[in-house]
């Protein structure tokens, strides 16, 4: 740059969160996980805002909640809180022990779903969910998958998919893919795929 132009307006341009620089791209904020050690691990220390997120498992009740029940109580908080969305899922939400994670029972939605996945996409289109869960037994079609991030983006919306650990091998339009483990005292979660991660594991003690 020619000696004495003002540095100024381009410093703050290459900061902007939205600007992609390669590996070296500025991460947005995350929303934390309610786990430090999880955090340190994640671009932009935590959950990213939007998008599409893979939780595998070895069977739905495993963990996923624990993990995620941080984000739910954060995200139903506030004057300006948005819908927590439980599409089809496999057990009834047990509301007396949300309520004790200091999750606002009001802002949860259990929707019961012939077609869980278009009800997830309307979910997260709609604006008014900051976050929709669905738990998926079967294969996922790569199409259903990139229909799900781009509703996500465009509603600005956390779409979490909880799928077998068979689903590893599978590709994916998620931004964050993890394994999940739960033993008696702690989660096991392993990173697998994600802007900027490098596969690793974390130990999470349980509340």
């Amino acid at each position: 740059m020619p000696e004495g132009v003002d540095r100024a307006p381009l410093d703050a341009l290459l900061q902007h969160p939205a600007l992609w620089r390669g590996r070296g791209a500025a991460q947005p904020a995350g929303l934390a996980t309610g786990f430090a050690p999880l955090d340190a691990l994640l671009p932009g220390g935590g959950w990213p805002r939007h998008g599409l997120i893979e939780i595998l498992t070895e069977g739905s009740g495993h963990g996923e909640l624990a993990l995620c029940a941080p984000l739910v109580r954060q995200l139903t908080q506030g004057n300006e809180a948005r819908w927590c969305a439980f599409i089809a899922p496999p057990f009834e939400p047990f509301a007396p022990a949300w309520q004790a994670e200091g999750v606002r029972l009001e802002r949860l939605l259990v929707v019961r779903a012939a077609e869980p996945f278009w009800a997830l996409e309307q979910a997260l289109l709609s604006g008014t969910c900051a976050l929709g869960f669905a738990w998926v037994g079967t294969a996922v079609h790569m199409s259903v998958l990139r229909r799900l991030a781009l509703a996500a983006g465009r509603g600005l919306s956390l779409g979490v998919l909880i799928r077998p650990l068979r689903a590893i091998e599978e590709p994916t339009a998620a931004v964050l893919r993890l394994a999940l483990v739960r033993t008696p005292t702690r989660l096991v979660v392993r990173l697998l795929k994600g802007r900027g991660i490098s596969p690793c594991a974390v130990e999470l003690p349980l509340p």
